[in-house]
């Protein structure tokens, strides 16, 4: 699959996560499609375009931590955004049992980035 193929099937995961809700790297590449892939993620998001914006705050380690070196200015800002939307980070972290987003359904991962693509209820 091109990189922009699939620079774009996980940047349309990102965008779907709802405010107040946090997916893991992981988890947003199962949704993509993508099987374990994880580090692709987080390759996509560094390669973002600017516009329009993409929630890339609310992509997380999959223990909920955050991925950005602490003390960072991204990782100062990564907490503000997710604070802000009422999401609680301490230390660093945030408790996935309260804020993972469970995806657009319940079916498979294909299923699921269908939803997604053509915001089906």
């Amino acid at each position: 699959m091109q990189q922009q193929a699939t620079d774009a099937k996980i940047l349309q995961v990102v965008a779907a996560i709802p405010s107040g809700k946090v997916a893991s790297y992981g988890q947003v590449a199962r949704l993509a499609g993508l099987g374990r892939a994880a580090r692709r993620v987080a390759a996509a998001l560094r390669r973002a375009p600017a516009e329009p914006p993409l929630p890339w705050h609310r992509v997380l380690r999959s223990d909920g931590r955050l991925g950005l070196p602490p003390a960072s200015p991204g990782f100062v800002e990564q907490i503000q955004r997710l604070q802000s939307e009422g999401v609680r980070v301490t230390d660093g972290r945030v408790d996935l049992r309260e804020y993972q987003w469970t995806g657009a359904g319940s079916g498979t991962a294909s299923e699921d980035l269908d939803a997604l693509l053509w915001h089906l209820e």
